[in-house]
């Protein structure tokens, strides 16, 4: 050691040596993910879509909704106007452009048919629930005539959402309190849920196979309940604070994810087990801010993404099967402020680029793309992070659903 001291160490030695086992803690500490990179890239000017006169109507809903063609946004003037956008069409929207504009009041909320990408749902203030076909080529001529018309809610219809596995089933949620399931092929109400309730519904969602609705209300309780016979069978105190909570159930993994706010108004989001409400497997305190969170749910690759109302942030997780159930990814950042947002399906992806989410989110007169990439070199198809995903074809008819068919979504290769 005394011959070392002064002397300059050779190469050899000046190289430290890993200790045997550090390679393997490593590999420990490295969690095995191929969505650990997944980053946003912003829109270029050239790639969004300028110039909406966009509803000044607020309420739970997310204010745009997408399919793998089209999106829509909820628009000023008579006639509870809505654009239906191809993704094409990029630049400024022309105010005399065609719009759908059937009802006697503001439309709150629409949802594209997951099964028919021509079809629309629309929900109005004026108490109705309208179906609308969209033509193959788009809109040519205003639309006023909708294919169907729902009638059956006693005051304004706030939410609505498409049933995930069975064909043209439909879930609403009203300011009536209640939940209504509907077949719009028919133009039948199928069942009223949630009879009793006496507090404003903030969301409503199906799980996984459509066996399960969840709902969220102003009397602070997440209901778990079998979506035909409304039997509740679960109810989850989720959130202290008093404002809105959002939901999304975690697809295949059977798990239920709450977004809201503490007693501090501190913005936080919980795991639940929906066979065990006492208490959550997971809790994350995200910040302190005012917006409303909204989660969207990427079953393929089993990312989180939570964007909220009035930031322009969107963070993103990768939840697992087991503790610690959700590891942050990263987080997107922007100062423009999101009004709303909308998950783009598998199929409108451009797979090639390694493209694994869209996000479309609404600021107060742009839509604006948000694009999720695995970076990737190779051109080619990356089957490993591209699972069998969503066809956008129905796993049975509204009856057999109705007869107690529980199937899980179709997939295939994308």
């Amino acid at each position: 050691n005394k011959a070392l001291k002064g002397s300059r160490p050779t190469p050899a030695q000046g190289r430290a040596r890993p200790a045997p086992h550090r390679a393997a803690v490593m590999s420990h500490f490295v969690r095995a993910s191929k969505y650990r990179h997944v980053f946003c890239e912003p829109p270029k000017p050239q790639d969004q879509y300028q110039g909406f006169r966009l509803t000044t109507v607020t309420g739970e809903q997310s204010y745009i909704k997408a399919n793998p063609k089209y999106f829509a946004v909820g628009l000023q003037g008579g006639g509870g106007p809505f654009a239906v956008v191809p993704f094409s069409k990029t630049g400024r929207f022309d105010p005399s452009e065609p719009i759908v504009a059937g009802h006697t009041a503001a439309v709150l909320d629409f949802d594209f048919n997951p099964f028919h990408d021509q079809l629309v749902a629309s929900a109005s203030e004026d108490q109705t629930i309208k179906v609308w076909g969209i033509p193959e080529e788009g809109l040519t001529e205003t639309l006023t005539d909708p294919l169907v018309s729902l009638g059956g809610h006693a005051r304004k219809v706030t939410l609505i959402q498409f049933h995930p596995t069975a064909n043209n089933v439909l879930a609403s949620a009203s300011a009536d309190f209640t939940v209504k399931l509907w077949d719009i092929e028919k133009g039948a109400e199928l069942s009223t849920l949630m009879a009793g309730n006496e507090s404003l519904i903030q969301d409503v969602v199906w799980d996984y196979f459509g066996t399960m609705i969840a709902t969220s209300c102003k009397d602070k309780t997440v209901r778990i309940m079998d979506a035909r016979s409304g039997a509740v069978s679960g109810t989850i105190a989720a959130h202290e604070g008093a404002k809105s909570v959002k939901l999304t159930y975690l697809g295949s993994m059977d798990k239920l994810l709450t977004v809201g706010f503490t007693r501090q108004s501190q913005r936080q989001f919980k795991i639940w087990d929906p066979r065990n409400t006492e208490t959550e497997v997971k809790r994350v305190d995200i910040d302190q801010a005012a917006g409303v969170i909204l989660p969207f749910w990427d079953e393929d690759t089993k990312l989180i993404y939570l964007a909220g109302k009035g930031d322009g942030n969107i963070r993103y997780y990768e939840a697992v099967g087991a503790e610690p159930w959700a590891f942050p990814i990263s987080e997107y950042r922007s100062t423009q402020s999101a009004k709303g947002m909308a998950m783009v399906p598998k199929r409108g992806l451009d797979v090639m680029k390694c493209e694994t989410a869209r996000l479309m989110k609404l600021t107060s007169s742009t839509v604006e793309p948000l694009s999720f990439f695995v970076p990737r070199k190779s051109e080619a198809f990356q089957d490993d992070i591209f699972p069998p995903s969503k066809t956008g074809v129905p796993s049975h008819t509204a009856d057999e659903w109705l007869a107690g068919s529980d199937l899980p979504p179709v997939t295939g290769s994308l």
